[in-house]
């Protein structure tokens, strides 16, 4: 979720030419995470400004990592960096990773980082093969951040006139004057919070599962379908999909085989529900964030990815409606009424079967009684296809 919301503002930044500060505030994250963050900081046009703040906040492991990536690093007072050591994560709790192999590669990493922004390598060094700690002054003291700024607009004056080395060249800051924009996560990282949430994402994954082996086990349609929705989008929220967008594509490519699947079978249940909430997520979290867009063009294309995939659950819900209510009701001949009149299209006899015309329709029907051509007859029952009749002379002697 990290990665996606920094790409947002990067692209809004260098759309503007204006510095990026990346507000720091962590305990650590994954070292993939990391890596993909410190990745698209190095690719930037525009400077990154790291910033562990508030007063009180930690930037430990992959906070100090990214950190020491930034263009700019800057912490405000009474905040710690520092603890790189790696840490396996298990069903136990966190154990710390003492494989040399391992240390000595993010060692590297970490010092590589140091050294291409003129920061001080042995600190760097310390830092993950000593989990050393440092404070605000001292991490200024000896070379590891630039600035110490009490706020962001502190931080701005402090900046200003700063000149780095971007993935584009040369970048003089000019920030004094410049206004801060509060970056918001769109619609989009919204969502994906919401599945990235460890407890989210792992009941997803796990419910889906079952579900998946209950409904694979079991006749009918329905418990398979949720839960391979249910374990695809534990997959994103999790990470185990590395591109959002080709999940988003896939949740959107099942969305729509169930909605097809729902205009080929009767009714309107689980199948297409699940199908238009597949669509719609799909929708939301397939957005092209390497393109420099204009708000009101990706307002319009929030508002086409929530409109078309309810325009199409409003279209089945009212199809569905439609089957329903002609489910419900009786079949035409369980409407007709005994006593209803008929007339007898040929002679009709005990032996020979005929045709009878009723309500513009030819039924063919039988009698016990023998029926001539074009005599009325009153219907009194019904045998598979086939109506069973009397004359309507009879039946009016039978009433007298």
């Amino acid at each position: 979720m990290s990665v996606e919301l920094l790409k947002e503002a990067l692209v809004y930044a260098e759309k503007n030419n204006s510095p990026l500060i990346l507000l720091l505030n962590t305990p650590g994250g994954s070292l993939d995470a990391t890596f993909e963050i410190i990745k698209l900081i190095e690719s930037s046009k525009i400077p990154v400004v790291g910033y562990v703040y508030p007063s009180g906040a930690t930037a430990w492991s992959a906070g100090t990592y990214i950190l020491f990536s930034t263009h700019v690093a800057a912490m405000a007072p009474h905040t710690i960096i520092g603890s790189c050591q790696p840490i396996a994560l298990s069903f136990g709790g966190g154990q710390p990773i003492n494989d040399t192999k391992t240390i000595n590669a993010l060692t590297a990493f970490l010092v590589e980082k140091a050294k291409m922004h003129n920061r001080n390598e042995t600190v760097a060094r310390l830092c993950v093969q000593k989990n050393l700690n440092l404070d605000a002054e001292e991490a200024k003291k000896w070379g590891v951040v630039e600035v110490v700024a009490d706020s962001l607009n502190d931080l701005k004056v402090k900046i200003d006139g700063l000149t780095v080395l971007t993935a584009s060249g040369n970048f003089t800051i000019k920030s004094k004057e410049a206004d801060i924009v509060d970056w918001s996560p769109s619609i989009r990282i919204r969502v994906l919070k919401t599945l990235s949430e460890p407890m989210i994402a792992l009941f997803m994954l796990m419910i889906g599962l079952y579900l998946l082996i209950f409904g694979l086990t079991s006749p009918g349609v329905g418990g398979e379908v949720v839960g391979g929705i249910l374990l695809l989008l534990g997959l994103i929220g999790l990470g185990m999909i590395k591109d959002v967008n080709f999940g988003a594509l896939l949740l959107i490519a099942v969305g729509a085989i169930l909605l097809l699947y729902e205009i080929f079978t009767p009714g309107f249940g689980i199948v297409g529900g699940s199908g238009l909430i597949c669509t719609l997520i799909g929708s939301l979290l397939l957005f092209p964030r390497e393109w420099a867009i204009s708000y009101e063009w990706i307002t319009t294309l929030y508002l086409a990815s929530i409109i078309i995939p309810l325009v199409f659950g409003g279209f089945f819900i009212f199809a569905a409606y439609k089957v329903i209510k002609a489910r419900r009701k009786p079949p035409f001949f369980k409407r007709m009424v005994e006593g209803e009149e008929a007339v007898a299209v040929e002679e009709i006899t005990p032996e020979k079967p005929g045709f009878i015309m009723y309500k513009g329709e030819y039924w063919k029907a039988k009698s016990e009684t023998p029926i001539k051509q074009k005599e009325d007859v009153v219907i009194i029952g019904k045998e598979g296809p086939i109506l069973i009749v009397k004359p309507k002379k009879k039946e009016e002697s039978l009433k007298d």
